[in-house]
C-alpha cells in the first residue's frame, strides 16, 4: 500500500463538515483522509508530494450533461457564432454573417475538390438565431456547390441545413410529407423546402443517405482521447455521454479505450431510449446487462428520453402564451403517452432516467406523467432527473422536489441565447426565468447546471460563471433573483451534478473513502470576483489518484 500526502495552498472540500484543508492523503486511488500533514501522518509511511503546494485543490468537476462528440465534432469546420477552442488548442474565430458562413463553406469546398468533388460537405455549430431573423435556405448554400452535398449542422443539434444537390440525394421534394421539413412561403417558391429540416424524423431523411454524422457520427478511439484532452484542460473528471445508442461495436470503443490509464476521464453513456411496449424492455434489458461490465473510468446504467426540441430553433413545447415573436409551437420529439408508457418500463427496471426538456409545455407533460407513474410503482430513491428544463417554474419546482426528481439546468444558454431569449423566443418576463437555478434550490431539487457540449464549449467554470452572473452578451442580467453563490455554483458542478448521476457516494467532494479525483487550479475561486470565476486558471487534474497535466494533454 502506497501512501500519498499531497500539499496544496488551499483545499476546497465541498464538504461543510470540514470545508477547507491543506494536505489530502491517497491511497489505492481512494482519498484516505483530509486534514493537516501531522494528522494525516498518522497512518503510516507515505511519501509526502508537494507539487500542488503553490495550488488550489477542489474535487474534480463533473459535467452531468455532455457529448463525448465534443471530441470528434471538429473533423468537421466549424460555423459558429462565438469564437471556440478545439481539443488541440485552436481558435476556431466566430462568423458574424451569413456571407461569412458561405465563404468558409467555400473554402472548405475549394480544398475538398482536390480530393473528391462529390463527397458530402458537411459542417456544424451553424445557428440562424443571431442572424436578425434570416434563415439560412438551399439558396445559401447553393451558392458554395450545386453539385456537392452540403449538410450544415445547428449547434444545438436539432435542426440542420442542406443545399439542393442534398434534397435531390436524399429525395426531399414538394411532395414530401414528413414533420420538420420547413417549406418556403408565399412567393415563386411557395411550398418548396427551404432546406431547413428539424428534428429526427426530418433528419433521418438526410442522415439515411450520408450516413451517421455530428451528434449521431459513430463513436471513435480518436474522439474519445480527444474529448478526454479537452475536459482536463477544463478540470474535468468525470462527465457524461448523454446519448448513446450503445450497440457492440460502441460499448468497444469505450472499453478498450477507456480501459487505458493515461486516458484521464470518466464516462457514463447514457442509452438512448428504444421506444414502444416491445422496444422499451428490450431497451431496459440490455442496459441492465450492461452494467456489468461497469469499471472505474466506465459506467452504464443511464437512459435518455426526449420530449421536445430546441428553444432557440422554435422547435421547444411551450405552454401558453407560446413563443414570443409569434412563431408556431415546437415539436413532439416523443409523443407524451408513449413517453409515460416507455418511461414507466425503464422505471420498473431499475435505472435511472434523464429526460430532455426544453419549453415549459414539454416540462409540465413530464412531471405529470412522472407523477402518475410514481404512484402506480413507487420508489424512494430513482433520482430521475429533467435535463436542460429552461423555463420550469417555482410551481414546478415544487412538484419535482415532492417527487424526489433532480434537475440539471443549462445555465450556458444565458449566456449563449440569452439575449435572443428575451428579444425573440421568451420576452423578457420568462427569460429573467430563464434556467431558474436561485428557484430550483429554493424549492428544494436537487441542482447541476452543464454545458450540453458540443452545443456550447465544456467548462464547469464558465456554467458557474453564467448562473453566478447570469449575463448576457449585450450586457443583461437576466433574473438578479436566480443568481447563485459561488459556494452554490460550484457545488452544483461537483456534488450536485454527482447527485444526478448517482455517484455522490463516490466522488463530489473531497473526503475520506471517496475517489481521489481532483481539479488543480492556479487560482481560488472563493476569492476573486464572482466575475472572474471563468477566468480560472486550470492546472490539470488528478483521477483516482493519477495526475494529469493540463499542458501534456495537448498532443
Amino acid at each position: 500500500m502506497n501512501t500519498i500526502i499531497y500539499a496544496a495552498r488551499k483545499i476546497l472540500t465541498m464538504n461543510p463538515m470540514q470545508p477547507d484543508a491543506t494536505h489530502v492523503a491517497v491511497r489505492d486511488g481512494r482519498i484516505l483522509g483530509v486534514g493537516s500533514l501531522a494528522e494525516l501522518s498518522a497512518w503510516g509511511d507515505h511519501t509526502f508530494d508537494d507539487r500542488f503546494a503553490g495550488k488550489v485543490l477542489m474535487p474534480g468537476l463533473v459535467e452531468g450533461h455532455c457529448h463525448l462528440k465534443e471530441g470528434s465534432m471538429w473533423d468537421m469546420p466549424f460555423l459558429g457564432w462565438f469564437d471556440r477552442r478545439d481539443p488541440q488548442g485552436k481558435i476556431w474565430q466566430g462568423l458574424r454573417s451569413m456571407d461569412a458562413v458561405v465563404e468558409r463553406l467555400r473554402e472548405i469546398d475549394l480544398q475538398m475538390q482536390a480530393q473528391d468533388r462529390h463527397a458530402p460537405l458537411l459542417a456544424w455549430g451553424f445557428d440562424p438565431i443571431y442572424f436578425c431573423g434570416e434563415r439560412m435556405t438551399v439558396e445559401h448554400l447553393d451558392r458554395v456547390s450545386v453539385t456537392r452535398p452540403i449538410v450544415v449542422m445547428h449547434a444545438n443539434g436539432h435542426l440542420m441545413n442542406v443545399n439542393t444537390a442534398m434534397l435531390r440525394l436524399a429525395g426531399i421534394t414538394s411532395d414530401t410529407e414528413v414533420e420538420g421539413v420547413v417549406r418556403f412561403g408565399a412567393g415563386a417558391r411557395s411550398g418548396e423546402p427551404t432546406g431547413e429540416l428539424q428534428e429526427p424524423a426530418a433528419m433521418f431523411l438526410v442522415i439515411r443517405k450520408i450516413g451517421k454524422a455530428g451528434l449521431l457520427a459513430p463513436m471513435t478511439e480518436a474522439g474519445v482521447r480527444s474529448f478526454a484532452r479537452l475536459a482536463c484542460m477544463q478540470g474535468v473528471t468525470t462527465a457524461t455521454d448523454l446519448v448513446n445508442k450503445l450497440t457492440e461495436a460502441e460499448c468497444e470503443v469505450l472499453e478498450s479505450t477507456l480501459a487505458d490509464d493515461d486516458i484521464s476521464i470518466r464516462i457514463l453513456p447514457a442509452f438512448q431510449a428504444y421506444h414502444g411496449a416491445q422496444g422499451a424492455a428490450l431497451g431496459a434489458a440490455h442496459v441492465s446487462r450492461l452494467r456489468s461490465r461497469n469499471t472505474d473510468r466506465l459506467r452504464y446504467g443511464l437512459v435518455k428520453m426526449m420530449l421536445d426540441g430546441s428553444i432557440q430553433g422554435f422547435s421547444a413545447r411551450l405552454r401558453w402564451p407560446g413563443y414570443f415573436n409569434g412563431a408556431p409551437n415546437g415539436i413532439w420529439v416523443t409523443a407524451p403517452a408513449q413517453f409515460e408508457a416507455d418511461f414507466e418500463t425503464y422505471h420498473r427496471a431499475g435505472l435511472q432516467i434523464h429526460t430532455h426538456v426544453n419549453g415549459d409545455e414539454a416540462s409540465e407533460v413530464a412531471i405529470d406523467a412522472i407523477e402518475r407513474i410514481l404512484t402506480r410503482a413507487p420508489s424512494l430513491d430513482h433520482r430521475h432527473t429533467l435535463q436542460h428544463g429552461q423555463m420550469i417554474d417555482g410551481p414546478m419546482f415544487g412538484r419535482m422536489a415532492t417527487l424526489g426528481l433532480g434537475v440539471n439546468l443549462f445555465a450556458n444558454h444565458l449566456w449563449y441565447w440569452g439575449d435572443q431569449h428575451h428579444e425573440v423566443t421568451m420576452g423578457p418576463d420568462r427569460a429573467n426565468r430563464l434556467d431558474a437555478c436561485g428557484s430550483a434550490l429554493a424549492a428544494g431539487v436537487p441542482m447541476a447546471i452543464h454545458s450540453d457540449a458540443p452545443v456550447t464549449p465544456l467548462g464547469p467554470l464558465f456554467t458557474a460563471w453564467c448562473a453566478v452572473n447570469r449575463l448576457t452578451p449585450k450586457g443583461r442580467v437576466l433574473g438578479v433573483s436566480e443568481r447563485l453563490s459561488v459556494p452554490q455554483a460550484l457545488h452544483a458542478i461537483t456534488l450536485g451534478a454527482a447527485w444526478t448521476l448517482r455517484l455522490d457516494h463516490e466522488i463530489g467532494s473531497i473526503e475520506c473513502g471517496k475517489r481521489a479525483d481532483f481539479c488543480v487550479l492556479e487560482d481560488d475561486p472563493l476569492s476573486v470576483d464572482p466575475t472572474a470565476l471563468k477566468d480560472l486558471r486550470v492546472w490539470g487534474t488528478v483521477l483516482s489518484g493519477r495526475v494529469f497535466e493540463a499542458r501534456g494533454q495537448l498532443t
